[in-house]
This record gives C-alpha cells, structure tokens and sequence, in this order.
C-alpha cells in the first residue's frame, strides 16, 4: 500500500506538469461538446420531427467521440508513461528502493482512472442523459477506460523504449478508437468490432437513447469487462516473462 500511494503520488505530480498527458483528458470531450454545438445551429429552425431524430441521434456524436478517447487516447498515454519509466531506467531505481511493480502499475493506473473519472462525467453531461442513464454512460465509459489501462501497461512493459512503444500502440489505438465510428456508418464494421469494448460503447448509447434495442445492457457490459479480464490475462502472461524491473 506504501509503494502504491508514492507511485501515485509520483504520477500525479508528473500529470500535472505533463501538458502532453494532461490534454488528453480536456481535449475529447471538448471536441465533442463542438460537434454537438455545430449540429444545434446547423439544423436550428428545423420541422419539429427532424429536431428530434437530431436530438435522438446526439448521443451519438458524443459517444464516438468517448470511444476515440478511451482508445487512442488512453492507450498510447499510458504505454508512454511506462515505457518511458523503463527507457529512463526509473523502475530499476524503484525497485531498488523496494517499490514493488504491482504497486507500479496500481499507481500508474490507479492515476489515470482518477483523471479519466472527470472525462468520463464531462461527456455524459454532454450527452444529455440524465439520471440513472447519465450514470450507466458514465460507467460504461469508465469500464473502457479500464480495458484501455490494462492494454497500454502490457504494451508499455513490451517496449524497450518510447519510440518502439509508440509504433506498436498507435495502430491498435487507432482500431479501437476509431473502428466505432466507422462502424456507424457500416454494418460489416459493426459486426466485426462487436466484440470489442469500445464498440459497445456505442451499443449502450444506442440502448439509452432509442427504444426497441435487442441487446441487452448487462450484455455490453459483459463484454466490456471479458475484454478487461482477458486483457488481464495477457498482461500477466508478458508481466510474467518479462517483469517491470527495467
């Protein structure tokens, strides 16, 4: 538990002072706030019907946007975080000085959610969901966010440095955050990252804001989370093999 709250507090200071990191945070769900803003004047004065569909379909926008987030931002932040901790030689220092790699990694992650929880209600907020549905969006986005953690630490740990790591996590971020949104458009897309968590982002919010959805909300979920465990598989096998001693 020591080992953790240093790590942590470590990291929190680094965010801080790390503008690169820290926009990731900002930036998504500003975007998503001007996209949702464009389509309010664009389509202002419209018949009432078609505001309508406009305001069903808006979760949408937001939604996509919170995919790319918990994709390409997440991940290539939090293998860069570590992978260069490992390139610096930090983590053989920490080891040293009896900081174990869970506790590494529980800081590292543990940061990155906290930050992630602020992103996380911004866009339900911009969403307009309100009440138990604001929460359950909330969640879903968070349970990404997770998925994401776990995925760029096992990317990181795979990395002899940053440069390495940032060729290898780029492209896999780029599928996962940008596969929803193609996938809006095609249904072959769409079948295809069914299984992935940041797909079925889009799933929930589709759930919350059109009636007669057949997927079932504890199913998404269930997805979400199977991805988290078997992402947490992955990483014990390479944590395992490799370690974090740097």
């Amino acid at each position: 538990m020591s080992s953790f709250k240093a790590i942590f507090k470590k990291q929190f200071k680094d965010t801080l002072k790390n503008m690169g990191t820290l926009i990731n945070f900002i930036i998504f769900p500003l975007v998503a706030f001007a996209m949702s803003m464009l389509v309010v004047v664009e389509f202002e004065g419209v018949p009432e019907d078609i505001a309508q569909m406009l305001s069903a379909n808006m979760p949408n926008l937001v939604t996509m946007m919170a995919a790319v987030f918990a994709g390409m931002g997440l991940i290539p932040a939090v293998t860069g975080i570590i992978s260069e901790d490992i390139e610096k030689k930090s983590l053989r220092f920490l080891h040293m000085a009896g900081v174990k790699p869970a506790g590494y990694l529980l800081g590292v992650g543990g940061i990155t959610f906290m930050f992630s929880i602020g992103t996380a209600i911004a866009f339900g907020l911009i969403s307009d969901f309100v009440g138990r549905d604001f929460w359950i969006f909330v969640a879903s986005i968070l349970s990404g966010v997770a998925a994401s953690i776990v995925l760029g630490a096992t990317i990181g740990i795979t990395s002899q440095n940053q440069q390495s790591a940032t060729a290898l996590a780029m492209p896999i971020a780029l599928i996962l955050g940008f596969g929803p949104m193609m996938a809006q458009f095609n249904d072959t897309i769409a079948r295809v990252l069914h299984i992935f968590y940041t797909q079925q982002l889009n799933v929930i919010a589709d759930y919350l804001a059109v009636s007669g959805v057949e997927t079932p909300l504890w199913q998404s979920f269930a997805i979400i989370w199977v991805n988290v465990a078997v992402l947490g598989i992955i990483f014990a096998i390479v944590y395992k093999k490799k370690g974090l001693k740097g």
